[in-house]
This record gives structure tokens, sequence and C-alpha cells, in this order.
């Protein structure tokens, strides 16, 4: 009998795999990889895209956890949120994206990575987010205790608070080996232009910013920007917080998710996103482990050119 990894997972095939998948997880915890994931724990073709600082390669789909991993130390709910960070890591995903700002998710993230053995195998990802510049360091350390690791991949300073102090914090701890990758974060489409001041005027490696198929402003200037500097760009908000998804999910999908293999409107929106070839990573957050399943499947196959990209955009604009 072939395992998975024997089978070349594409199209019709690979959603049938993510949703059997889906229905066998349910809350359960197994040590990964598991279901015929190859020993890396990720799928052979799992699409990833470079940081361009250095060429390391990440998934293109991560996990973000704003409200859906704040649930405190409730143990179904715990366990629930484990089980969506399981699936994640089966299916290939590395990239979590965390914030002090989370309530309890950093600890949740914790937690999953105990339950799971799986501290050496995420892309650790988090934030400083104070106004005190002198209680950064603290902050971050006590992230770093939460989330069970040695340290984090990557530091962004969240929605550019203090940013000047802790970006010299960051820089210092960049130089000393104490994190990989430095960043600045915005989301809601705030403080564009400062944050296109920092992005041409100091070495960072990433951005995080808000962008979808509504919420478009980053196209005009750091979009292009970040191609032009070598700046990652990690996607928040690809859903509007699930709203956009629940505008459209009433409306037939139009015939350019056909075109992409897009098989639900979520997918034909995170399919967008990453057409554009500045984005590196998008970091939808869900509490489900169908959709987690269902939104790395999207980063798979074909992506929209730019005339199809256009035509998504009048598709949801009618819808």
């Amino acid at each position: 009998m072939r395992t998975i990894n024997e089978t070349k997972l594409t199209g019709c095939n690979r959603r049938v795999f993510l949703r059997g998948i889906a229905a066998g997880l349910g809350t359960l915890v197994l040590p990964i990889p598991l279901y015929g994931v190859a020993a890396s724990g990720k799928f052979e073709n799992i699409a990833t895209r470079p940081i361009p600082s250095t060429g390391e390669r990440i998934p293109t789909v991560g996990l973000g956890s704003w409200i859906t991993f704040n649930v405190g130390k409730d143990a179904g709910l715990l366990a629930e949120s484990t089980a969506v960070i399981q699936a994640f890591f089966a299916a290939g995903g590395r990239m979590i994206d965390s914030s002090p700002m989370y309530g309890s998710a950093q600890f949740t993230i914790g937690h999953a990575l105990q339950q799971l053995g799986a501290e050496e195998q995420v892309f650790a990802t988090d934030k400083v987010w104070t106004g005190s510049v002198r209680d950064g360091p603290e902050q971050i350390e006590q992230s770093r205790k939460f989330w069970t690791v040695g340290k984090f991949d990557l530091l962004q300073i969240h929605n550019l608070l203090a940013w000047q102090g802790h970006l010299e914090t960051l820089l210092e701890m960049k130089a000393e080996g104490r994190v990989r990758y430095i960043g600045i974060t915005t989301s809601h489409g705030r403080r564009h232009r400062e944050l296109e001041k920092i992005m041409r005027d100091y070495p960072i490696d990433t951005v995080q910013l808000t962008y979808n198929p509504v919420d478009r402003e980053v196209e005009d200037r750091l979009l292009p920007l970040a191609l032009e500097k070598g700046i990652a760009v990690i996607v928040n908000r690809p859903f509007q917080r699930g709203h956009l998804v629940d505008r459209l999910s009433s409306r037939a999908l139009p015939a350019e998710a056909k075109e992409v293999g897009a098989s639900s409107w979520a997918q034909l929106v995170l399919k967008f996103i990453l057409g554009h070839p500045a984005v590196t990573c998008a970091i939808p957050a869900t509490t489900q482990v169908a959709h987690v399943l269902e939104n790395i499947d999207a980063g798979q196959g074909a992506l929209p050119d730019k005339a199809i990209r256009k035509r998504i955009v009048n598709a949801i604009q009618v819808a």
C-alpha cells in the first residue's frame, strides 16, 4: 500500500486528504508527524517563499493567534487549540505569530508545543508591545518562557509602539544571536507613511501589515518598496477577522476560483494575497482544524496573475 509520501498531493486528491485529516484529528493529540506526513513534518510539495535577507524559505501560509488562542487555562479549549497547531504542523506549517497583546495566546502556543514536542519545529514569531523601552527585554523574555522555545526566530515591534527604542534593542539582540530576524508590524491600514520611512531607512528583515482584496492601500507604495528593499512581507487580517468571508459566504464562487483551484471564498482570498510577488507569508487565525488545513491548501497549486487578481477584486466588490 502506498503512503501519502509516495503519492503526489495535488488538486482534488489533496483536498480529499485534508478533509480526511480534519475528520480524524478532532482534539486528538499525537506525536508529530502523522498521517503519512514526511519525517520533516511537511509535504514534499508545500509552497514556500524565501525571506529575502537570507534566502531561508518558509511556508506561504502561517498561523495567527489573535483572539483564537486567548483561551486561558480551560483544559478543553487548550486541547482544541493544540489540535489546530498539530494539524498545522502535520500539513507543513511552520510560522506561528503572537504578541503579549493577545491575552493568553502565548501560553496556549507554549502548551501546544510542549504537548506535541514541537519546540524545534516552529518558526516562532512574536512581538514586543510596551510603551516602555526599558521594559522591552523583560517582556520579550517572559514571552519566550510562555512559548517554551530557546529563542524566537522573528521578533517584531507591535504596531510601531515606541519603535525607535525597541528597534535598538532588537538590533542588539540580532547582533548577539539572540533572535534571527527582526521586523515592524502595523494593522488596519494604520501608520503606513511612518512604516514606509522605517522600511527605507532601517535594516529590518520583515514587515507585517494588513492586505486582502478589500484592504489594498499597501499595493501603491509598501509592497513595491518591500520588493525593492528585500524585506519579507507577512500579511495579517487576510479575512478581516472573518467578516470578509462571512459577507461572501452566501455568494457563489466566481469563475476565477476554478481557474486557480480555489474551493472556497477563504481559499480565493488567500490565493489573491499570495498572488502578489511581494508577499512572503499570510497568517490567518482560526479555531478549527478544518480551516487551518483549508488555509494551508490555498497556498498550493496555481496562484492568480495580475489580470486574474483584478478580476477577483471586481468579483468581490460586486458580491
